[in-house]
């Protein structure tokens, strides 16, 4: 018999592709306005491809920012490659959407965050528990990269 319907996996596979489809129109169209990205992700992704010097300078997450200069940016269904600028210094990147934990545009107030709960939270029954360690997708806005008091909405909550 089936579970159920699974909303929280629905809504990050949709989050991912939301992504991935703003960053090939940029790949396409180069950003509009002031538009620009802070895109951090979990660097001990067994799939993220880097420099040695940036995951020992970076070893569990990392923020890059997409705005003056980037370049060979390409976007496939799991993952992007972005060649950014690190002290003059050009590095490429390979980033797979799972290991993407916020995207935020704060040209627009636009953020999102995906959050991976590893821990037991209240000690709930282990059903529940196992439920709980799948991975969320909170929708926030944002003015600058997460650090405001901007509003939250957590879809864990309407999560079984």
């Amino acid at each position: 018999m089936a579970r159920g319907i699974d909303y929280g996996g629905m809504m990050h596979r949709a989050m991912q592709g939301l992504i991935a489809d703003v960053l090939r129109s940029v790949a396409a169209e180069g950003l509009p306005g002031e538009h620009h990205f802070f895109i951090t992700f979990d660097t001990r992704d067994p799939d993220v491809q880097m420099a040695d010097w940036l995951r020992e300078r970076y070893p569990e997450e990392m923020t890059i920012v997409i705005q003056h200069w980037f370049d060979n940016l390409v976007i496939e269904k799991d993952h992007f490659e972005i060649t950014l600028n690190f002290g003059n210094s050009p590095e490429p990147l390979h980033v797979p959407f799972d290991a993407v934990r916020t995207f935020v545009d704060p040209s627009v107030e636009f953020g999102l965050r995906f959050e991976t709960q590893n821990e037991d939270d209240d000690e709930e029954d282990d059903e529940e528990d196992e439920d709980d360690a799948e991975d969320g997708v909170e929708v926030a806005e944002a003015e600058e990269a997460p650090k405001t008091g901007a509003e939250v909405v957590s879809l864990d909550k309407w999560r079984k």
